[in-house]
């Protein structure tokens, strides 16, 4: 039952993905940009009702940007639960722009892509964030730069951080959980690190159900001067006392 419920599952959101593909190629070219950015946010949420996924969101996210929001990475669903949860626009690694469809989609939407290897690249785009927040858009960032195991943060890359700097911009530390909606325990099932392929972790999602992901918006801060390395160590700890936060709520709630 699992396996026939998973593929449907699969079936529902392979139409959704080349709904989404159609949208982007026939109707976003008419669309202005906040008709877009609704869209998206629509779409994100139908995709996750698509796998069975519960969006929960603690918290407020700032409504209006310039603000740069900065997340845990421990899925390839981050993006989408964020997008659910409000729009905003990625800085994500190069590697996607190149996945089949889902690259379309993420480049149809707005993402900055940036070569983590090439110095000169993540220059370039930290330049053009620094543009956009100026221009009063919402971007949102994965300091760690990969995907983490879901228990612990990775170290926070700090030259993201530059660009709020450069555009006196609002820093929102955003937390991100997958949860089994029965325990209140972490699920592993759509972490997607270390050896796990894409697709593994993607069926390995389908078939677990009772999902939830959770969003904790946490208090948004002005950069007051400080460098981007002590930026890059206490969003890092926000974000991680915003996880133990909510971990220690589910737990209350659930004993």
């Amino acid at each position: 039952m699992n396996m026939l419920k998973a593929l449907g599952k699969l079936a529902r959101a392979l139409v959704h993905i080349l709904s989404g593909l159609l949208t982007i190629l026939l109707v976003f070219p008419r669309l202005t940009q906040a008709q877009r950015e609704i869209r998206v946010q629509v779409w994100s949420l139908q995709m996750l009702e698509c796998i069975a996924i519960k969006l929960v969101v603690h918290g407020t996210p700032v409504l209006i940007g310039p603000v740069l929001l900065v997340a845990n990475h421990v899925s390839w669903l981050d993006i989408t639960s964020l997008h659910a949860a409000r729009f905003c626009r990625f800085v994500s690694k190069a590697d996607i722009k190149r996945w089949p469809v889902i690259g379309a989609l993420a480049a149809g939407i707005g993402t900055l892509f940036i070569e983590r290897e090439s110095r000169r690249d993540a220059m370039r785009v930290v330049h053009h964030m620094a543009e956009s927040l100026r221009a009063g858009d919402v971007l949102a960032v994965f300091p760690e730069g990969t995907t983490s195991n879901g228990v612990s943060l990775l170290p926070f890359h700090a030259n993201l951080f530059e660009a709020a700097i450069a555009a006196n911009a609002l820093v929102q530390p955003v937390a991100l959980q997958f949860v089994d909606r029965a325990s209140g325990l972490a699920s592993p099932a759509p972490i997607y690190v270390g050896d796990d392929s894409l697709a593994g972790s993607v069926w390995r999602t389908l078939c677990t159900p009772g999902i939830a992901v959770h969003i904790t918006f946490g208090q948004a801060q002005w950069t007051d001067g400080r460098s981007r390395r002590e930026l890059a160590l206490v969003f890092r700890q926000e974000i991680e006392d915003l996880r133990q936060e909510q971990a220690g709520k589910r737990q209350a709630h659930s004993s």
